[in-house]
């Protein structure tokens, strides 16, 4: 991943603002006059990080967008076992491990567990990563919340483990995660039972589609356990790999993200658009 990575993002970023804020879609002209940027530069931008013009990339960041994927790129989730929630199928093929913690190893919140982090460019920002010798156990997105608070959130999750600055520990999966280059980056989650039957559903969502926190529950077996469906998605410690911004409500709308918002609609309209372009198909990430 590049460093110009991160600063398309916030370009990115600042342009959702303005589009939010006008009651008309903005010409490039106008939009790359907002930016600062000259039109072909802005064009430049749009095209390097999706490889959709800024007025198409428009479409995908509307407000309605998320209505629109539920309508267009709704996926069920009764077929996720014949897909691949087992060794020989889809998990195993984004993973090289899937690893949970045991009840006591969850128990004992990291206990006798070196974990490693460092920041890293991502399309979507700064992000935070974290790992123990057997995988990533987080991925963060500071660009809403902050690199402090995003450290905070993460390391709170593993509260008796010890932390080290060692963010080449970490180059290899964090190449992995975001380029969908070399090895396949192993993960290493710490979660209750419910929440890892929800992080794997989530794991059969792929790139480019939806669902529903209600079609999440049903799924893994509990058609009336919505709302606590939508409580471990937003617990997932392991953002994009393990995709929690696919999963909106019945209604259309995006719900919630750990990460803010911006960050959810900016991954699902990068997903919409590499989709579409076929760009998912020949430069794939895990997760997707």
């Amino acid at each position: 991943m590049t460093p110009d990575a991160s600063y398309h993002y916030h370009v990115i970023r600042r342009a959702i603002a303005e589009i939010d804020a006008a009651p008309v879609p903005l010409s490039l002209d106008d939009l790359a006059s907002r930016m600062g940027m000259s039109p072909a530069h802005f064009q430049r931008v749009f095209s390097r990080w999706v490889g959709v013009s800024p007025k198409r990339y428009q479409q995908y960041l509307a407000l309605g967008h998320a209505k629109t994927l539920l309508q267009e790129r709704f996926t069920t989730l009764d077929t996720a076992d014949a897909v691949g929630l087992s060794g020989s199928g889809r998990l195993h093929d984004l993973f090289l491990r899937w690893e949970a913690m045991s009840p006591g190893d969850y128990a004992r919140g990291g206990a006798g567990l070196t974990v490693h982090w460092g920041r890293f460019d991502s399309p979507f920002g700064r992000a935070l990563i974290m790992g123990t010798d057997r995988g990533i156990c987080g991925i963060g997105f500071a660009a809403e919340t902050g690199e402090d608070a995003a450290m905070s959130d993460l390391a709170a999750r593993w509260p008796q483990a010890t932390f080290a600055e060692n963010p080449a520990a970490l180059q290899p999966w964090a190449q992995a995660a975001f380029d969908g280059a070399g090895a396949r980056a192993p993960l290493h989650v710490i979660g209750t039972p419910l929440q890892i039957k929800v992080w794997e559903a989530l794991l059969a969502i792929p790139s480019g589609k939806v669902t529903t926190y209600s079609e999440i529950a049903s799924m893994i077996g509990k058609p009336r356990a919505a709302r606590a469906v939508g409580h471990a998605v937003g617990r997932n410690p392991i953002g994009f790999l393990i995709p929690c911004h696919r999963a909106i409500r019945k209604s259309g709308g995006l719900g919630g993200y750990h990460w803010g918002l911006p960050v959810k609609r900016a991954i699902l309209a990068w997903e919409s658009a590499r989709a579409e372009t076929g760009a998912s198909a020949t430069n794939r990430v895990p997760g997707g």
